[in-house]
């Protein structure tokens, strides 16, 4: 019976042993995001246990995007979700980078609001408009919105306010016009009185979010390939299983699943396939434009090599 007994406690402390081991290989990785609607597969693969599942330890960090560089240079996260051009924007800061995968594009996620007796977007000429610090997805949305219009952001007068606040401020009677996004936006859609949408990301298709790492995690190829792999399998979840998956995106940004899907509705997640395609072209095509724009508004002074910023050998599985 002892030996028996030996024998018994011995097979318990090798599994001990082995959940010790397998807990102890996974991947740790830091990473910055917002409460955008599109970063919400980020949130739905760890709380739902896919991160885990494919051997990482993910923390997910809420970092104004004003200031998630600052986070990667400090190495208090290593990953980070963001549009494409702010990775430009980046990189002439020195803050070295690789996107790994595409999250998503916005159609009509992203968008200005105004007061209802702003006939069109030239009209804001000396106004104030509410909009994310230089450097942002929101301030690049405002510029880009201007200068279809025949105006730059010298022709307005910024007030630098996140989207959240932003959003909550123009409801409120502050400022003229702001620049925002889901699931914030939708606030002002609810709030008729307040003024109107006078354009999107329907009308100005140019916002679109990729993730990405540093050439340090990076080395790590099998974490990336998880990383990307998990991202793949939070979007067959949404799916499989969306009431559930729209459940825990919304409670990440007290938002009923309900909700979260009518601010989800706004914008396209990227799949595998959707991925190769936008790394086909469509993302060297959108950096040259928004270099160009960047360059105009004095956020970098040289376009950088394109191709540095990019590593998508995970996307093709390779």
């Amino acid at each position: 019976m002892a030996a028996i007994q030996r024998i018994g406690a011995a097979a318990l402390s090798l599994a001990a042993l082995l959940a010790a081991g397998a807990a102890q290989a996974q991947t740790k990785v830091a990473v910055g995001i917002s409460g955008w609607t599109g970063f919400a597969p980020l949130v739905l693969a760890k709380e739902a246990g896919i991160f885990a599942k494919n051997g990482l330890d993910v923390t997910i960090k809420k970092i104004p995007q004003k200031d998630r560089h600052l986070a990667i240079a400090s190495g208090d996260i290593q990953c980070a979700a963001t549009t494409v051009e702010t990775w430009l924007v980046w990189d002439a800061a020195g803050i070295k980078t690789k996107q790994i995968f595409q999250l998503d594009k916005s159609y009509g996620a992203d968008g200005m609001a105004v007061r209802k007796d702003t006939a069109a977007i030239k009209d804001l000429k000396g106004k104030t408009v509410a909009a994310s610090a230089p450097g942002t997805s929101p301030y690049f949305a405002l510029a880009w919105f201007l200068k279809e219009n025949g105006l730059s952001v010298k022709d307005v007068q910024v007030v630098n306010m996140e989207p959240g606040p932003a959003a909550q401020a123009f409801i409120a009677g502050q400022n003229d016009a702001a620049m925002t996004y889901e699931p914030y936006l939708s606030a002002v859609r609810d709030k008729p009185d307040a003024g109107k949408i006078i354009a999107t990301t329907l009308d100005y298709p140019m916002v679109m979010d990729t993730f990405g790492c540093t050439p340090a995690f990076l080395a790590d190829e099998k974490a990336a390939a998880a990383l990307t792999k998990s991202y793949f399998e939070a979007l067959d979840m949404i799916k499989a299983e969306q009431a559930k998956a729209y459940e825990i995106m919304g409670a990440d940004v007290k938002q009923t699943g309900e909700q979260f899907g009518k601010s989800a509705a706004f914008l396209r997640w990227s799949d595998a396939e959707g991925n190769k395609k936008f790394f086909a072209g469509d993302w060297q095509a959108f950096n040259a434009k928004a270099a160009d724009l960047l360059l105009e508004i004095g956020l970098i002074k040289a376009k950088p090599d394109f191709a540095s910023l990019v590593e998508t050998k995970f996307v093709a599985g390779k």
